[in-house]
This record gives structure tokens, C-alpha cells and sequence, in this order.
């Protein structure tokens, strides 16, 4: 006997889990990028008044807590820690670039500072070759040097000021580029939410010390915001994980165009900031490139 459908929010799941997982992947990956721009417009209304450790600080304690939905089913046998060393490389790694973000969001626009985190992925390709041993051919050599141009598009040197806000951004997608880089090497033996988990948990007291330098107590309001920022960027984790594990990475990479759209929407509504039509290029130049690269890789470990 064939049960019949259910309605309400049971009947859209159960048609959403029906859809091709590339259509289900392209789902996931919009919301990730939507709570990853939603992450960046709280930083910078925030920042305004809490220094940039101390939003470091609670975003990581924040982002613990609202880990424990997903602990509770996953269980503690998935927070085995191995390789631990490299996950306390990783927790210093990640601090130091999310601190960087945070203190470029302080002080740029947020479809800039966006436009200038998608050369991440020209970054990730070096370090691959650095850290991993990877060869990189003349295409995709050429491929990183076109979206090293793109990044030259927004920033125009020699014809608008360059300054030290739009430098930390791309020191921060370096340095998230060797992030992600030790996840690859971490994803081979360690559960996502060990990942995750240990990320957060060495990163929360070692942003205790530098946050209480510059101590500011956050006020009720605003510790809301903290919380829901936390909230939203672990959500927007599990997002991502969930449209990696719908589909293949090449299918939904592009997607990742849209976190600039949200963000320009963001900094139009919040901030009254408008994007100039270099930053649009040059954002253009670079996720193409890199979305070349991506596929190129997927074809050669096809062909392998």
C-alpha cells in the first residue's frame, strides 16, 4: 500500500530529498553562502563598537555551543582527535585569519572585501602544491595568474589608494587557503565534526588572551547579535557540508558568485555601500578562474 504525502513542512522535505542531488547541492550551497554574508554584515555592525578579538572570541565560543545539536547525533566517538598537532596548527591558522577578516570588514565595503576573499581558491592551489605535493600544469599555472588579475581589477594599484584593509583580506584568503588545505590532510582520517569541533574549541581560549587586551563587555544587545552570529556561521558550515555531500564540488562551485550578491544587498540595505562596477569585474575574473581550476582538477583525478 503506497502511503499518501505528507503535507506541511514533512511534505517539503520529503519532496526536497526526491530532487537530483545536483539541484539539492545548488539548494544547500545559496543558503551556505547566505549565512556566510549574513556572518560578515553582523561582524561589521558590531565592530563599530566591540573590538576585533572580542568578536573572534564569542564567535568562536558561539559557534561551540550551537555545535551540540549536531555532537548529540553524531556522538563523542565522531571527536576522535587524530592528528592533533594539526588541528592546533589549524586553530592558530584560523585565528589569525579570522581575526584578519574581521578587522578588514571593520574597515571596507562588504561585496569588496567579498570580491577579494574569492582569490582563496588561487590560493588554496599554490598551497596544495607547497603542502601536498601537487603538480601544477601550465593551465592551471595560467588559470591562477588570471584570477591574480582579477584581484588587481578591484584593487586597481596606481589608480586608486591602495590600503591596508584590502592587504589583509587577501592575507586573510591566504591564510584560510592553508586552512583549507589542513582540512584535506585532517578529511582523510577525522570525522567532519571533529573537524569542526576542534577548530572552535582551541580557538575559543586562544582568543580569550588577546580579547582581553582590548576588553570591552558586550551589552545584552549586542550579545545577541554574538550569539546569532556564532548560530549562523555554524549553519552555514553544515550547509556547506551538505551541498558538498549532495554533489560533486565542480556542480556547485559558481554558486559561490552569490555570496557577492548577498553581500551587496547587505551593504546597500545596512550600510548604504554601493559596489562599483570594478568590483563586479574583477569578482567575475577570479571565480571564473577559479572555477576552472576546479574543474580541471575534478577531470584529472577523473582521468587518475
Amino acid at each position: 500500500m503506497i502511503a499518501p504525502p505528507r503535507g506541511g513542512a514533512a511534505g517539503l522535505a520529503d519532496a526536497f530529498a526526491r530532487l537530483p542531488g545536483a539541484a539539492r547541492g545548488a539548494v544547500w550551497m545559496v543558503a551556505a553562502c547566505a549565512c556566510f554574508s549574513g556572518m560578515n554584515g553582523v561582524v561589521r555592525h558590531l565592530s563599530a563598537d566591540l573590538p576585533v578579538f572580542v568578536l573572534v572570541l564569542f564567535r568562536s565560543l558561539f559557534g561551540l555551543l550551537a555545535m551540540a545539536p549536531f555532537l548529540a547525533r553524531g556522538g563523542l566517538a565522531s571527536l576522535r582527535p587524530v592528528r592533533p598537532r594539526l588541528h592546533a596548527l589549524r586553530a592558530v591558522i584560523g585565528l589569525v585569519a579570522m581575526s584578519c577578516w574581521f578587522f578588514a570588514l571593520a574597515r571596507m565595503p562588504l561585496a569588496e572585501a567579498t570580491a577579494l576573499s574569492f582569490t582563496m581558491p588561487l590560493f588554496a592551489s599554490v598551497a596544495a602544491v607547497l603542502m601536498l605535493g601537487e603538480r601544477m600544469r601550465a593551465r592551471r599555472k595560467a588559470a591562477v595568474c588570471v584570477g591574480f588579475a582579477g584581484a588587481m581589477i578591484i584593487l586597481r594599484p596606481g589608480f586608486a589608494a591602495l590600503d591596508l584593509a584590502s592587504v589583509v583580506v587577501l592575507f586573510a584568503a591566504l591564510l584560510m587557503a592553508a586552512n583549507q588545505t589542513t582540512v584535506k590532510i585532517l578529511a582523510r582520517d577525522a570525522h567532519p565534526n571533529a573537524i569542526v569541533f576542534w577548530l572552535a574549541l582551541l580557538m575559543t581560549p586562544a582568543a580569550l588572551g588577546p580579547a582581553l587586551l582590548d576588553w570591552r563587555t558586550p551589552d545584552a544587545g549586542q550579545f545577541a547579535w554574538l550569539a546569532l552570529l556564532g548560530v549562523v556561521a555554524t549553519v552555514g558550515h553544515q550547509f556547506m557540508a551538505r551541498a558538498l555531500a549532495a554533489t560533486d564540488a565542480t556542480a556547485i562551485y559558481p554558486l559561490d558568485f552569490t555570496r557577492l550578491v548577498f553581500a551587496a544587498a547587505i551593504g546597500y540595505a545596512a550600510f548604504d555601500e554601493v559596489p562599483d562596477a570594478w568590483t563586479w569585474a574583477g569578482a567575475g575574473v577570479i571565480v571564473a578562474s577559479s572555477v576552472y581550476i576546479a574543474h580541471r582538477e575534478a577531470r584529472l583525478r577523473r582521468a587518475r
